[in-house]
């Protein structure tokens, strides 16, 4: 009988994409098994990939002039299938379209993300997967919604500057025109994290310093961000304070309460993803599924696509296995999570730059251990 297997893995960040880890990770179980069939879904949680992810799974590519984190402009994508758009904030205001080296935590904008809703929109999205992470920014998607027709002013009636920090001088608040068609859109943000926009496990306690901010910069962007919330507050109302103590709304730097402002709806992005990407029906053909990511670590288990991926597959039944770059979580967890048994390129090479210069060669000798203990 011939044996199928389905690869629905996430990107190794800094050495491989998702759809090469696909590629690679096939060309070593058919150096095993050549008759295997092998059916290739990458994988993204909404971070940076999404939108390769979607393209991957057959939506069409669309590419738009919008601004970059600190207003340079930049050639960002989104995908787009029938009325169906991925958007991925990190493709205009992400971390990678920062100058190597260079952060800005207090005044990196996310105003190109509301430019990138406004394509999808332009493009007759009916409904905008809105996918976030791996943001520049921590200004409560100021920027996005400034983008999109609202006005942010000080008390001289000036728009206040781009960035989280600029929210402290914010007077008053005007939503009144932002665009009116996503009062007939269906947006889903997605993401996988659900911290609230403040407080100790708010969007610059936590993710603040890997954007490079200080500890100073930390307390002062989240007393802006609280300011900007009260604000917001008298500008539309007790909803405005409800969505900065909600779930996701300190996702991407806070992005996450500016897209509930729109009216998003918050899921876990890895399950909104498969949704779209139609793992279910792939998933009801095959033996084996092999999922993974660079790192598989405790954050994976906390909402991380190969998490996702195995609590679908054990749900319908399928052996999962992972591969990964690092292994750091013990077989029990592996377990719990739905996962028979993971793979890591450090059993084979345990010096981790050589790992991450040759990753698809040693991937390709991981799978073809996969296709021995599994396939054979």
């Amino acid at each position: 009988m011939t044996q199928r297997v389905l690869i629905a893995a996430d990107k190794f960040k800094g050495s491989l994409t998702a759809v090469q880890v696909a590629e690679r990770v096939t060309a070593g179980l058919r150096r095993v098994v050549p008759a295997v069939e092998v059916a290739s879904l990458p994988v993204a949680d909404g971070g940076d990939g999404t939108v390769d992810a979607a393209v991957a799974a057959g939506f069409e590519r669309r590419e738009v002039r919008v601004a970059g984190p600190l207003g340079h402009e930049v050639t960002a994508a989104f995908a787009l299938r029938g009325d169906t758009a991925v958007v991925e904030m990190a493709e205009a205001s992400g971390l990678q379209r920062l100058p190597k080296g260079v952060f800005a935590p207090l005044t990196a904008s996310t105003y190109g993300s509301g430019e990138l809703l406004r394509a999808a929109l332009d493009a007759g999205a009916r409904t905008i997967v809105f996918g976030v992470g791996g943001s520049a920014t921590t200004d409560g998607g100021a920027g996005m919604l400034s983008a999109l027709g609202a006005r942010f002013l000080d008390a001289d009636g000036e728009p206040v500057p781009p960035g989280g920090g600029g929210l402290d001088d914010l007077a008053t608040a005007d939503l009144s025109d932002l665009d009116p068609r996503f009062a007939d859109v269906e947006l889903v943000l997605a993401s996988d994290v659900d911290n609230p926009l403040t407080g100790p496990k708010g969007a610059p306690a936590v993710y603040g310093p890997q954007k490079g901010a200080s500890p100073d910069d930390v307390a002062a962007l989240d007393s802006a961000l609280a300011h900007y919330a009260k604000v917001l507050e008298e500008a539309v109302g007790p909803r405005a304070a409800e969505y900065a103590a909600s779930p996701g709304a300190g996702a991407a730097g806070g992005i996450g309460y500016g897209a509930l402002l729109l009216g998003a709806r918050f899921r876990a992005g890895i399950e909104v993803m498969l949704d779209v990407l139609g793992f279910a029906p792939a998933l009801e053909r095959v033996d084996l599924v092999i999922t993974g990511e660079g790192s598989l670590d405790e954050q994976t288990l906390h909402g991380k696509a190969p998490a996702g991926v195995a609590a679908a597959a054990r749900a319908a039944d399928k052996e999962v296995v992972a591969v990964c770059g690092r292994l750091a979580l013990p077989p029990e967890a592996l377990g719990r999570a739905g996962i028979r048994r993971a793979y890591a390129l450090t059993e084979i090479e345990p010096d981790v730059v050589k790992c991450i210069a040759d990753a698809g060669p040693i991937l390709e000798r991981v799978a073809e251990q996969i296709a021995r203990d599994f396939l054979t």
